[in-house]
């Protein structure tokens, strides 16, 4: 599925992004998070070992909401399914999320010897509102 042109602009600011996944006994586990897109998928930067990366190797299937900074009552609801999970690059990207978020370096807030993770996204529905 193509990203709706406002949804990639979102995908390319700092915007406010919570990502659900699938807990074991089916439970929806939800995450504010920075967000990203390479222009076809959404991509979330996490640490290995957190929740989220344990839920979507089990089952890949997530949730993720966007809102635009500028008026929280417009918003993108995606729903897809999480088809890579790397490391690779992920040190890098983070610290571009970081110049965009905060306007400075990542300041690795659970120290440096974590492993960052990049969990791409292929969507599969998108609702936009506002």
């Amino acid at each position: 599925m193509d990203l709706p042109d406002g949804l990639v602009t979102l995908l390319r600011k700092s915007s406010p992004c919570f990502v659900t996944t699938l807990m074991p006994d089916g439970s929806p586990q939800m995450t504010q998070t920075w967000v990203d897109t390479d222009g076809e998928h959404v991509i979330i930067n996490t640490v290995q070992g957190n929740q989220k990366v344990r839920n979507v190797e089990r089952d890949p299937r997530v949730a993720v909401g966007v809102s635009d900074p500028s008026n929280p009552s417009r918003y993108y609801a995606v729903r897809g399914r999480v088809v890579s999970v790397t490391t690779e690059g992920g040190a890098k990207h983070i610290e571009a999320l970081a110049q965009r978020y905060l306007g400075g370096p990542y300041p690795w807030y659970g120290g440096r010897d974590q492993v960052r993770v990049l969990l791409t996204i292929n969507v599969d529905k998108i609702h936009e509102m506002g």
